[in-house]
Order: structure tokens, then sequence, then C-alpha cells
């Protein structure tokens, strides 16, 4: 094909990813960014497959890449079809993986067919170097997000000794590395190259596990940034301008993304990534100090008493958390919500930026269950109006209720924002048990005296008090 006609093709693809973003950007156009963004990869796709370049190959190249078009199309078609809600946030971090591993791939073919010499040389050495590192980091700090997010490793953070230092230490050794593998001719800094991968394996892997549960939506975000400076580093490595501006959009949106997350958090974004988070242990008193210094007992309310204080209220604030996705709730919160609706009541929903395990976990899960969007609002939208709140309903959440994040100045989560429920006349919390929640923090909102806790699976619960309303 025309080399104009294939550019024209690439330059329609980075259109097509650009309105996908602005169309990702609000739920209302959601569907429509998806839409976008099929679109965008179909168009790369068929560019890319009647360019000259690959034409050159031959009919072997044709039947390799039709290959693996059907096979990872098919195996991406199950794992959509499959995957929970729960199962998202580990999901996306997985596949972030899957960038990363394929820069590492694609910099060591490249550098082994290296041509050329002088300049032109080694400015590609330099391409290929940094889409190597920043591949190796993307791919092992994705893969151990994925292992804590699944729950196979502990979602604590790994503080070691001096941990800073040993950072330090690895991106000087990455650079000296790279000075070598600049300088060796042919293919002889390969030994330079391998090293430097495997420090860089060790890095990603080191300042994931540094990072704390309350973070991990901001790590996704973050990985999600990494995975396309990933792709951008292998587009200049290729001289593939689609892929360049791609991963340049992917890239700055994901950084963009966690820093509005990390501002909504109270926050800097370097103290996320290299501070760790979350250090706090788990633990559960019998009593604890309530707002005016003395101690009270947990009090227990039943699915009757919930039922009792909704049908009474004027409006609730619904705030979901992760044991919503986890206990698969978000229907029967729904028919709730159109029962009290139905009634005269004001229901609204209050969504905090790192509720979740993924940046707009909530905000997903409420719209699968077809809840009207304009009752869903941000954390600062809704907590003016909290103080005239009859009944606030906790479902599934803890770290983003916790009011020690704005008592106690000892407490890993210590300065970030927090929905400030007990605000509310009323707040009924659902949870299976007082186990803390994934910042490993103790919740002094369990004892306060506006507060009921209502022990149970919340599908479960909630399916009770839905058939209570209906009666």
């Amino acid at each position: 094909m025309d080399p104009i006609l294939v550019t024209t093709g690439w330059l329609a693809a980075s259109v097509l990813f650009i309105l996908s973003l602005r169309g990702l950007s609000s739920q209302l156009t959601a569907r429509r960014g998806n839409v976008y963004g099929i679109a965008g990869m179909g168009v790369a796709l068929l560019a890319t497959l009647t360019s000259d370049a690959f034409a050159d190959g031959g009919t072997t190249r044709w039947v390799l890449v039709i290959a693996a078009l059907v096979v990872g199309s098919f195996v991406g078609a199950q794992m959509a079809r499959r995957v929970a809600m729960t199962a998202m946030p580990e999901l996306v971090a997985l596949l972030h993986s899957f960038v990363g591993l394929a820069a590492i791939l694609v910099g060591y073919a490249s550098y082994l067919q290296t041509h050329g010499e002088g300049t032109a040389r080694t400015i590609h050495l330099v391409e290929v170097y940094l889409a190597v590192i920043i591949g190796a980091i993307t791919f092992t700090g994705s893969i151990l997000a994925f292992l804590k997010l699944k729950g196979t490793v502990s979602g604590k953070p790994l503080l070691l000794p001096a941990r800073h230092l040993l950072n330090l230490v690895a991106v000087a050794l990455v650079v000296w590395l790279g000075s070598r593998f600049f300088a060796a001719e042919d293919t002889s800094g390969l030994w330079a190259l391998l090293l430097g991968t495997l420090v860089a394996f060790g890095m990603g892997w080191h300042l994931v596990a540094a990072i704390g549960g309350a973070d991990m939506p901001v790590v996704v975000s973050l990985l999600n940034s990494y995975s396309g400076w990933t792709a951008s580093a292998a587009g200049f490595m290729l001289g593939n301008d689609l892929l360049i501006v791609t991963g340049a959009l992917v890239g700055s949106s994901g950084a963009i993304l966690s820093i509005i997350m990390c501002r909504a958090m109270n926050r800097s974004i370097l103290n996320v990534v290299f501070g760790g988070f979350g250090t706090g242990e788990s633990k559960k008193p019998a009593v604890a100090p309530s707002g005016d210094g003395a101690a009270q007992e947990v009090r227990e309310a039943s699915v009757d008493d919930v039922v009792a204080a909704l049908r009474a209220a004027k409006s609730v604030v619904v705030v979901p958390g992760y044991g919503l996705a986890v206990a698969r709730a978000q229907h029967a919160v729904r028919e709730m919500t159109e029962l009290l609706r139905a009634a005269g009541c004001e229901v609204r929903f209050a969504i905090h930026p790192v509720a979740g395990r993924l940046p707009g976990h909530m905000n997903v899960l409420l719209a699968e269950a077809a809840i009207p969007y304009d009752i869903v609002l941000e954390m600062d939208e809704i907590e003016d109006d909290l103080p005239d709140t009859d009944v606030v309903l906790v479902v599934g959440a803890n770290d983003i209720v916790n009011p020690s994040a704005m008592t106690d100045p000892s407490s890993p989560i210590w300065g970030m924002p927090v929905i400030q429920v007990w605000e509310a006349k009323q707040v009924f919390m659902m949870k299976r048990s007082r186990a803390a929640g994934y910042a490993g923090v103790d919740n002094p909102l369990y004892y306060h005296p506006h507060t009921c806790m209502v022990f149970g699976d919340a599908k479960d619960t909630l399916d009770r008090m839905v058939a209570a309303l209906r009666a």
C-alpha cells in the first residue's frame, strides 16, 4: 500500500484513540469511547498489515500474525466474558505486564538485528535500552500488583532497611550499564542489556512491594502510565509514529489520573511511589474510645432496624466500597434505591477517589447495575450535605470512612481525606466482621455514637432489606 495511505491510517487511528479517551472521561459517553477505541485499533491493525514493510516479510509473516491475532482475540474474549467485577483490578494489572514483556522481547529482537553506525546507531541503542528498562519495571511491578490484588501476596508493604538507598543504587547501576551498552560494538553489549534488565526487574518488584493496600488504586493507575511510556519508547525503537502517539496518550493520561488521585488523598505522587503506605498492624479491640473520649461498645443493628430507619428517612447516602463488589450486591442496592426513591426519599451515592481496587471501580460497578449517573456523586460534591442526611449506609467500605485519618497523627492513613459519614444523623455500616480494611488500620467509626454495625454478607442483608421494603 502507498506509504501515504498507511500514514493516513495511523493518523486516523490516533484521532480515534484521542476521542476514545475523551469519551471515557464521563459515564454518559463511556460506551461511545469504547467504540472509538475498538475502531481505532481496527484501523491501526489494517494500516500496519497492509504496509510495505509488513508485506516484505512474505506469506510466513502473514500466517504467524493472523494466527497470533486469532489466538489473542479468543483468549481476550474469554477473559472479558468470565472476569468478575471483583477481579477487574488484578486483570488490568496483569494486562499491563503484557505490555512490558512485549517491549522487552521487541527490544532484544531489535538489538540483535541492529545495523548502522555513528549517531544513528547510538540513538537507536538508547531507544532499545529505554524500552527494555521501562518494560522490565512495568512487567515485574504489574505482576506483583496482580498478586497483591488477587490476595496471593499480602497487601502489607515491604519496607526494607535503607530502601531509598537501594533504589538509588539500582538507578545508578542501570545508568552505568547503559553507558557500557551504548559503547559496545555490534551486539557485544548484550551482557549489559541483560544485567540492566535484571536490575530493572528488581526495581519494579521493590517499588510495588513497598506500597501498601490503601494506595493500590494509585499503583494500578501508575502502572497504566508506565505501560504507555513503554509503548511509546518501543514506538521510537521501531520507528512507528502510531505507537509513539498512542503510548504518549496512555502514559500521560495515566500520570495525570495518578496525580489527581494523589491530590484527592492529600499526598504527593512521589510519597506514594517511594514512601510505602498502610504499614499499621490490624487490631480489633473489644472497646475503643468514642468521640467524647469515653469507652463504648460496638452497637449492632438488625435488618429490621435498618429498614425502619430507611422508611423514616427523607435523605439517604450510600457509600460503596470493595466489599460491595465482593458480595456482588450492586443489583440489590439498585432495587433498594428504586424502592426508596419511589417512596419519596432522596437517595445518593458518595464515591471516594480510591474506593475499590481500581480508579473508577465503584462508578463502573454502579453503572453496571443501571444506577442513574446523576445520583452518583464524588466525595467533594456531597460532603457538605452529610450533616443534613438522615441515614448513611456504608456498604463494604472501610478505610475511606475512617476518622483516624483526621484525628490520629500516628495512623498510617493520617492526612488522607475521608468521607465524614459520622456527621450524619445515623450511620449503618455493613461488614462481614470488624476486621481492618485493606490498609490494615482499625476503624474508630465502629464505635462512634452515630454508628450501628450490620454484620453479614452484604448481598444477603440487602436482599432481606429489599424484601422488607417491598412488604
